[in-house]
């Protein structure tokens, strides 16, 4: 079995090997390819990676190269990764929004909007050199925004399949709270990427006992705590919302906080140089405890499981996903891409039946989900008019003065990203 990770030269990518290797019985990976136009941070990473492989006693060999086409010639299924525009451009995406007084996130609002216009071409020109090599191959995408970009892939007609950590983060935490094992958790977890609840937490799987109730009752603080939310709003929602939808609840506190602190693009660059300097020993061979701050907590857990359940049918039956709607949720199109719990097998993603979604949370997704549909046609087609259109419909911008001076910011940090502008 041959995996190409595009973006292997990320600082994120010791924390998927270490999956790799540790649960080689659910995923046996014969050849693991990283693939990067940075030369010095692949050398690094791989250097740490094939040492991760050793010190764990895993047979598989990897390979580092910068040339993409022969990384992904031959390849079962290829990982995306990548951040076009490096920390630099998300720096930017994290800054000029606020002098609008509007969020400055890196996948939320303007920001997202940015790194969409950015990715989604070249991920769609990697996916035809996939295509060309091995149009059987699945294309797992950990790329940010993820729905948007695993819809323009599935628009595309790409075997493509979206992952986020979000879920297996909070099935993690709620099973610590509860004291069992997190595979006996199953999450009713439904929405968009990055905007998403749990509305129901069972044991033993779909129709199990829900125990959140139970467990916002007993533990309502600390949830409240980390997603750093009022323990008053989670009872009043009675479901646990992602940490994202800190964005939209309390957007106004967010901006404000934003303008007082250093940016998390500043964190994570600096974050990132003491973890190459790290990966630069030739005596670590495992992944340093200053990993888990970089984010992508259990990434390595999830592609894993679903990189298992694509390619040999093994793996967890049922795992949260970005896939398809269809019918699952009536008030959304059904080309639009959802975030939702699905049997995932080697024929793709099926979600599972989903209750009726509150109107509270519906409506929401149904504005966001019109966004996503304006952002992918302007990544596809271009011009100031379609990114204006894209502004206007999001929730956290939605005035015509916001959107108009949003427009000329991220047109003009953006430019050399941008084939029309």
């Amino acid at each position: 079995m041959k995996l190409t990770v595009v973006g292997g030269g990320s600082t994120y990518t010791p924390e998927l090997v270490d999956g790799f290797a540790r649960l080689r019985d659910t995923l046996p990976v014969e050849e693991l390819v990283l693939v990067d136009p940075a030369a010095d941070r692949l050398e690094l990473v791989g250097g740490l990676a094939r040492r991760i492989f050793a010190r764990q006693g895993h047979g598989g060999r990897i390979v580092t190269t910068s040339d993409l086409d022969a990384a992904v010639d031959g390849a079962d299924a290829v990982l995306l990764q990548l951040r076009v525009g490096g920390q630099a451009a998300r720096q930017q995406d994290e800054t000029w929004p606020l002098e609008c007084g509007c969020v400055g996130q890196e996948t939320t609002g303007a920001g997202g909007l940015a790194k969409a216009l950015r990715t989604v071409p070249v991920v769609l020109d990697i996916a035809e050199r996939v295509r060309r090599t091995n149009p059987d191959a699945w294309i797992i995408d950990f790329t940010n925004p993820v729905g948007i970009v695993t819809r323009a892939l599935l628009e595309a007609g790409h075997r493509a399949v979206g992952l986020c950590n979000v879920a297996i983060g909070l099935q993690r935490k709620f099973a610590a709270r509860l004291g069992v094992d997190p595979a006996g958790l199953h999450l009713d977890h439904v929405g968009l990427n990055h905007l998403t609840w749990e509305t129901a937490v069972r044991r033993g799987g779909p129709g199990g006992e829900n125990v959140l109730p139970a467990l916002l009752r007993d533990h309502g603080d600390v949830i409240a705590a980390d997603l750093r939310l009022p323990r008053a709003v989670l009872d009043r929602l009675g479901v646990v919302p992602s940490y994202y939808l800190r964005y939209y609840y309390a957007h106004d506190e967010v901006v404000r906080e934003l303008r007082t602190k250093p940016s998390r693009a500043a964190e994570v660059a600096d974050m990132e140089r003491r973890l190459l300097a790290l990966y630069a020993d030739p005596a670590l061979d495992e992944k340093p405890a200053l990993l888990a701050r970089r984010g992508g907590a259990y990434y390595s857990e999830a592609a894993v499981d679903l990189a298992a359940a694509l390619l040999r049918g093994a793996g967890s039956p049922y795992q949260v996903v970005n896939t398809r709607n269809g019918s699952t949720l009536p008030f959304l199109p059904e080309d639009a891409v959802i975030e939702v719990q699905a049997a995932v097998g080697p024929e793709g993603a099926s979600p599972l039946p989903v209750p009726r979604v509150d109107p509270l949370f519906a409506g929401l997704m149904a504005n966001v989900t019109a966004y996503e549909d304006l952002a992918l046609d302007a990544a596809l087609r271009g011009g100031r008019e379609r990114v204006f259109r894209a502004l206007l419909a999001h929730p956290l911008i939605g005035q015509y003065e916001y959107a108009e001076k949003l427009t000329d910011h991220l047109v003009a940090h953006n430019r050399e990203h941008l084939t029309w502008a």
